[in-house]
């Protein structure tokens, strides 16, 4: 299986063009459904090893596992997600994934493909599904209907996410007149808005939400056109990198080509971390990248950036 991953790095090429390649899988042994996984995201994809349960640990978790002598968590995928849970890891494979600065396997019933997409056939989930969806995105590969998964929300559910703000990050934070300046937020995922939010309310930070990419720059556009001083309010941009429709380096390049638009701070915040991600945001033209989700790194990194306009 090791072979469906051959060739990544060659991969790279595809960011900062509105492209990924999306590794296909299942988590149900009828193979009814079918779901995906950004290959960036994707160190490797090995058969499932011998487990060790891990007393108390959630639901979710089956167990660690060695691998190659590094202990990773184990997380049953079909259980996050709410489809039936597996009680046999036998014939069973790993996708050994970096997510928000840490790496873990998830157990998957089988491996399809790898497939080269472009983020425009990526779409968002149809709205009203509530918020018990774990879907971010959904798109179709020859007639088949493909889930792509919220890990963020995933993660959320098993692993204690502390957003409560540093005192001294606080008090900095009300040093700064941000005036009626506000921040935008760019992120696919409502978990992860949500997280966003929460330190920038803390911080009395006003800001406004989009959804992709495509839906960030139409708002930005749409007050160069008709509404320039709300433009020029706007202090920053905190983008994450995979969405639907565009993704965030190729929002950053539609920033940097559009003059009205050119100066403004874009934060790239993503799980897909890494210094493959430092490198990106200087070939695209970010002014930084923060790695998901620590919210003390992220306000120390948006309070630095306002302080520098209020100065």
């Amino acid at each position: 299986m090791g072979s469906v991953i051959d060739g990544v790095d060659r991969r790279t090429k595809l960011a900062g063009h509105n492209r990924l390649e999306i590794l296909m899988f299942h988590l149900d042994e009828g193979k009814k459904q079918v779901f995906g996984i950004n290959v960036f995201k994707v160190q490797e994809v090995i058969q499932c090893p011998n487990l060790t349960k891990i007393p108390n640990s959630h639901q979710n978790v089956l167990g660690i596992a060695d691998i190659r002598g590094k202990t990773l968590p184990v997380i049953d995928l079909a259980s996050s997600v709410g489809m039936p849970a597996n009680t046999d890891h036998q014939n069973k494979y790993l996708i050994i994934s970096e997510y928000n600065r840490t790496i873990q396997g998830f157990l998957v019933s089988s491996v399809d493909r790898i497939v080269n997409m472009t983020w425009e056939e990526i779409k968002a989930p149809p709205r009203g599904m509530g918020r018990g969806c774990y879907l971010t995105a959904v798109t179709e590969v020859e007639d088949k209907f493909v889930e792509i998964i919220d890990v963020e929300k995933v993660f959320s559910e098993i692993i204690f996410i502390d957003t409560h703000l540093n005192d001294d990050i606080t008090d900095a934070g009300h040093e700064i007149n941000m005036d009626d300046r506000f921040v935008m937020v760019v992120d696919d995922s409502m978990v992860a808005r949500n997280q966003i939010k929460k330190p920038l309310e803390d911080l009395e930070i006003k800001h406004e939400m989009a959804r992709d990419g495509k839906e960030a720059l139409d708002m930005l556009k749409d007050w160069a056109d008709n509404d320039p001083e709300k433009l020029k309010r706007l202090a920053l941009i905190i983008s994450d990198v995979e969405m639907p429709k565009m993704d965030g380096y190729t929002l950053v390049t539609e920033i940097r080509s559009d003059q009205r638009l050119a100066n403004k701070i874009v934060i790239l915040h993503s799980s897909l971390s890494g210094n493959f991600n430092k490198a990106m945001v200087k070939k695209v033209g970010a002014d930084e990248f923060v790695a998901k989700y620590d919210p003390n790194m992220l306000s120390e990194a948006v309070l630095a950036r306002l302080k520098n306009l209020s100065s």
